[in-house]
């Protein structure tokens, strides 16, 4: 049998910032999800200890196969790249356990990714064939092939195929993949650059507050969230055409001269939406992020708590993510005394983290719960909390 574990990330903090080729800070947390594999004498099929009795059988190409938004689509979508880059699968079956709450924002549809794919590889020993070694020689290799399972893209000379539906970056993938217990690191992305590794003091930890509102990346949700990385591409798009560049990416125009700050506001002067966008590009990965990390190098928590606010109202204001829900909730958490906090991930929904004390942070969680559910009672069921310190990465059990 084949086993691995894999992590939910945490962003501390970069708001859409990875497929655009900026900067995130990120963690790995403590609760995940397991798959378990087995020899089978035919075909590929799965089930999760959720919903035991729903088992899938899954072959290559058969898209239509589930219903919209199904879980069983990101196995779907796996199955399909890895037969299609490196051939026929071994029969398998999956049995699949998660501590993570679902759509809170946590990535489990990446993580299960991940840990599907991962137990793939394994178990048909792609690891040893010419084409794995031709394009995987890292752990940020590997987390920017996983994160084309999902956004179709072609990775070296692996060809992309359909993915899920959703126009990401690697961002999650990379926390899972290369994140180290106790510490928050920052990445660059497109490609995936590791930057700084800073140590989170012992005495505090994240408090994640689940809002209830589910932010899936499937139906409604998917079209905002997808809208949000179009705008980056037509903001790219407007810099080539106004100066014969070929960049693909923001981050790739901002590896330029300093000047390109401006040069690049003036080219998308004349549209407020893609003005906004550059605005939340630019605050989030180029000026809080770097400060962040230097606050927490100097263990300056004021300075944090300030700066992770200024992420929130520009997710707010610019990036235009945020839901009533997530908003009041990162504002009770300040209320509560939390060191700072921020809703994180694609957004439209899902949850806030809470930097506090860990000798407090039952009791926080348990005040912050009562007074959300208080003011939003009708997703008072479906909210929740939980406690992390950073976790370790993705690992073989």
């Amino acid at each position: 049998m084949t086993a691995w574990f894999v992590p939910g990330r945490l962003e501390v903090l970069g708001k859409h910032t990875d497929y655009a080729g900026g900067n995130s800070l990120l963690a790995a947390v403590e609760q995940g999800i397991t798959v378990e594999l087995e020899d089978a004498a035919c075909g590929i099929s799965a089930v999760t200890t959720a919903s035991p009795d729903e088992e899938l059988t899954l072959m290559p190409s058969h898209p239509g196969a589930l219903p919209a938004g199904h879980w069983g689509g990101y196995l779907q979508a796996v199955i399909d790249r890895l037969a299609l880059n490196f051939g026929e699968l071994r029969p398998a079956r999956l049995v699949i356990n998660s501590t993570l709450p679902l759509a809170s924002g946590m990535s489990s549809s990446s993580a299960l990714v991940v840990a599907v794919a991962l137990a793939l590889i394994d178990h048909n020993g792609f690891r040893e064939s010419p084409e794995w070694r031709e394009n995987i020689a890292s752990g940020t290799d590997l987390a920017g092939y996983l994160a084309c399972f999902e956004n179709g893209l072609s990775f070296g000379s692996l060809t992309g195929v359909r993915g899920v539906g959703t126009f990401g970056g690697s961002e999650d993938h990379t926390a899972m993949l290369c994140c180290q217990v106790d510490r928050l690191t920052r990445f660059r992305f497109c490609p995936i650059r590791e930057g700084e590794s800073v140590a989170l003091p012992g005495d505090l930890s994240f408090v994640i507050g689940v809002s209830g509102v589910l932010a899936e990346k499937t139906g409604a949700a998917r079209e905002l969230y997808n809208a949000a990385s179009l705008r980056t591409r037509e903001i790219v798009a407007a810099w080539n055409s106004a100066t014969g560049a070929e960049e693909s990416t923001i981050g790739g125009i901002l590896a330029g001269d300093e000047d390109t700050w401006e040069g690049l506001s003036a080219v998308v002067a004349h549209s407020p939406g893609l003005s906004a966008r550059l605005r939340a590009f630019l605050t989030e990965s180029e000026e809080l992020i770097p400060a962040a990390v230097t606050a927490l190098e100097d263990g300056d928590l004021d300075a944090l708590g300030r700066l992770v606010e200024r992420s929130q109202r520009n997710a707010r204001d610019n990036l235009g993510n945020q839901v009533r829900e997530t908003i009041r909730m990162q504002a009770l958490a300040r209320d509560l005394g939390a060191q700072a906090a921020s809703s994180f991930g694609a957004g439209f929904g899902g949850s806030v983290w809470a930097l506090v004390p860990t000798a407090d942070a039952d009791d926080f969680a348990t005040a912050w719960l009562e007074r959300y559910s208080a003011e939003f009672p009708e997703v008072a069921e479906r909210a929740t909390t939980l406690i992390t310190r950073p976790g370790g990465p993705a690992h073989r059990l």
